[in-house]
């Protein structure tokens, strides 16, 4: 059986949260809940429904069986170990708190309080009790001071394996504002785990109507931040910062490549910072996590892509739990050669965020 699942959960924890940043709380408005509402209690403690981020609303995008009796999806350690971490014998599994990638754009002392009680209830209720759990420190991404100073917080703990970052930030992820935070997460020798969403994930198309555009197309925003932290040489200024892309897919890669390598034979004198093919920068410093995974008709065409990217020891597999387009690590990626499929199921995240094996997984 397959094993290694470097997406497990997304933890949340509105009461802990509350508890930890009580001054915003006396303002009146409690830092688990949404300001606007009404209605019934819901079972966070909050006044009306949970919000959902239009167009994807049923359901918050999440498996209707992974709601627990209390609190959101993936926030009760049994109903994880019940539905991921048993049932499929994991060996290890990252949590990416949801939150974490859209808290940390608030008023910047408040940003940095919500990250860091969230990185504190990932350790007191998910990676102290199991030790399969790993975690992402959460940071107030639009106040590198802040950001920083979680990051160093947390890089002592071995279990905190990748820095969250949004894929849609306020300035273009290039921007000199950030490189703060690529600088803090390499020196502590941790890779940037970029997560699809942020202040805004669409942009280049603005807002989608109707959640085909949204799901249909994470690649885009993805793709535009590749393009800028490559193109504005973050990768060449700071040699040792790695990057996860999460949840934007992999199959519009190749032929992003293909075309940033042309324009850069002829555009070079353009980007000072970069001093190689962008091929090369990404092959070298860039990991893809499979969910969302596009499957073509012909599932045998799904191979052929991947190794054009020429990316298949930088994949690494994702269930997306608890979302409802969670794949299964027994089921997933079936159509692909033994040879492709299993360092990506295993070998490749265990490597890259150096978790031990058992024989039988590698």
């Amino acid at each position: 059986m397959e094993r290694p699942d470097p997406r497990a959960a997304a933890p949340a924890a509105p009461s802990s949260t509350r508890t930890s940043t009580p001054r915003w709380s006396r303002r009146g408005w409690p830092s688990s809940c949404p300001r606007p509402g009404g209605g019934a209690t819901s079972a966070s403690g909050c006044a009306g429904p949970r919000p959902a981020i239009y167009p994807r609303v049923r359901n918050g995008g999440m498996r209707a069986d992974a709601h627990p009796s209390s609190g959101p999806p993936g926030s009760d350690l049994g109903l994880l170990r019940e539905q991921l971490l048993d049932a499929y014998d994991l060996v290890a599994g990252v949590l990416i708190p949801l939150q974490g990638h859209t808290w940390g754009a608030e008023e910047p002392a408040y940003a940095a309080a919500l990250c860091r009680a969230l990185n504190d209830v990932q350790v007191a209720d998910f990676l102290d009790p199991e030790p399969r759990l790993r975690a992402s420190i959460c940071i107030a991404h639009e106040s590198p001071e802040h950001a920083v100073a979680e990051i160093e917080r947390r890089a002592g703990d071995p279990r905190f394996v990748q820095v969250l970052f949004p894929s849609g930030t306020h300035l273009p992820v290039a921007d000199a504002k950030y490189r703060p935070i690529y600088a803090a997460a390499a020196a502590a020798g941790l890779p940037i785990g970029m997560h699809l969403g942020g202040t805004e994930g669409h942009r280049g198309d603005g807002w989608p109507s109707f959640y085909l555009e949204q799901h249909g197309w994470y690649g885009n925003a993805m793709a535009m931040a590749l393009t800028s932290l490559v193109a504005g040489g973050v990768f060449d200024e700071l040699p040792d910062l790695r990057l996860v892309l999460v949840e934007g897919g992999i199959t519009w890669l190749p032929s992003l490549l293909w075309g940033l390598d042309a324009g850069w034979s002829v555009f070079r004198d353009d980007v000072p910072g970069l001093h190689r093919p962008p091929s090369e920068v990404v092959r070298e410093r860039c990991w893809f996590t499979t969910q969302p995974i596009d499957e073509p008709e012909n599932l045998a065409h799904l191979a052929t892509t991947l190794r054009h990217a020429g990316l298949t020891d930088r994949i690494l597999f994702a269930s997306d739990y608890p979302h409802w387009d969670f794949d299964d690590p027994v089921t997933a990626l079936r159509v692909l050669p033994a040879d492709v499929r299993r360092p990506i199921m295993a070998r490749n995240a265990a490597a890259l965020y150096g978790v031990d094996l058992p024989g039988d997984a590698l």
